[in-house]
């Protein structure tokens, strides 16, 4: 008997520690780099966070924007792949890296995208500035209507390229954000980001992203570089249906940058994982409805809700509905109806509207009537 509640006593102290190693999140990396960010592409949550709203110069990192406004003017309509773009003197003669089109000739939209993305060509983003807005300036105009669309509060573009300019910077945050956008936003365009080559006018270029060649799971998105802002690398990586996207800002060199970033990379995706809970218009809750054609009403969610938590801790989510005493029709579809909340460890990690899953009339008046005296009564009671 005793042997057996020994063995008994170690195998539960085992269980005990495993669920207790299973919980350990070890502190995030230090790197050599001025600023970084890790961030769930999914959430939005922040995994790893270092001067994360710090003003820096985003070099070649800008061009994310450049490429986003272009792909956005794409799907609206305005602008095609197939649009031959003519290239200016001032796109010609823009320093620093270069797509190598040439003054007076037209090129394919679509061709210049991939000089912006892939070889990060200083003379393409202008050309395409031009092309969009009339002139650079204009464009720059335009890249900080979007930055405030986009929600990014530490961010002032001057120009399209990122070449050093007195007050254009981002932040790592931000940053992040504009990837996140032009993941999300344009997923069919989003696959010119892991192309490794771009051939233009006879020259091969490669992309500037290490981690493409390095490690499958990473598909894009920008590399920068100047003086001022170091060696930087905006990278996204895909591993069992949790997308990270992580930024690094001011490393010493194009190989610190790789790795700095893969440290980020590895440590986002083993110590932590994205949980989808609830699809947008899945019912989470019937609720009686008063003075309404229907008696009850469906709640649910307007989008998908997921959160990214440390793995191990998926035992301490929990989700709690926050309804009114009273729910009264009319009601339209997508009506705010309460809140949802969803928390970790009692620590609340989000908190969003439950809406009505379908619209709910006014009740005849007979009905409004009976139902009012119900409820005076109903209250007098309570």
């Amino acid at each position: 008997m005793f042997a057996f509640l020994r063995t008994l006593f170690f195998a539960c102290f085992a269980l005990v520690s495993l669920q207790l190693q299973a919980a350990l999140v070890p502190a995030s990396p230090q790197l050599a780099a001025t600023a970084y960010l890790a961030m769930d592409a999914v959430t939005g949550d922040i995994l790893v966070e270092s001067g994360a709203d710090g003003r820096f110069a985003p070099a070649s990192l800008t061009k994310m924007m450049t490429s986003y406004i272009v792909e956005h003017e794409m799907a609206e309509g305005n602008v095609a792949e197939t649009d031959l773009v003519p290239i200016s003197v001032k796109a010609w003669k823009t320093p620093g890296s270069r797509m190598f089109v040439r003054e007076g000739t037209q090129v394919l939209l679509g061709d210049l995208l991939r000089g912006v993305i892939i070889q990060s060509g200083n003379d393409a983003s202008v050309a395409l500035a031009e092309y969009i807005a009339g002139s650079e300036e204009a464009f720059a105009n335009l890249m900080n209507q979007h930055a405030r669309r986009l929600g990014l509060k530490n961010t002032n573009f001057q120009n399209a390229t990122g070449l050093p300019a007195e007050n254009h910077y981002s932040s790592p945050r931000d940053l992040a954000l504009i990837a996140r956008a032009l993941i999300q936003d344009f997923p069919d365009q989003y696959a010119i980001y892991a192309e490794k080559y771009f051939t233009y006018n006879d020259i091969k270029q490669p992309n500037r992203n290490r981690l493409l060649w390095r490690d499958s799971t990473v598909d894009g998105v920008k590399t920068g570089h100047t003086d001022e802002a170091g060696y930087c690398l905006v990278a996204s990586a895909l591993r069992d249906d949790m997308r990270v996207i992580s930024v690094v800002l001011g490393t010493t060199s194009d190989e610190a940058r790789a790795a700095e970033s893969q440290k980020l990379l590895s440590y986002a995706f083993r110590f932590f994982r994205t949980f989808p809970l609830y699809k947008a218009g899945e019912s989470l809750n019937t609720a009686e409805i008063w003075k309404g054609s229907s008696e009850t009403v469906g709640l649910g969610l307007a989008q998908d809700l997921a959160v990214t938590i440390p793995r191990g801790k998926e035992d301490q989510l929990a989700a709690v509905l926050d309804l009114p005493n009273l729910i009264e029709a009319p009601l339209a579809q997508g009506e705010q109806v309460g809140s949802l909340k969803v928390s970790l460890a009692g620590e609340i990690l989000r908190e969003v509207p439950l809406v009505s899953l379908q619209p709910v009339a006014e009740a005849d008046f007979i009905t409004k009537i009976w139902h009012s005296i119900v409820l005076f009564f109903k209250g007098l009671f309570e």
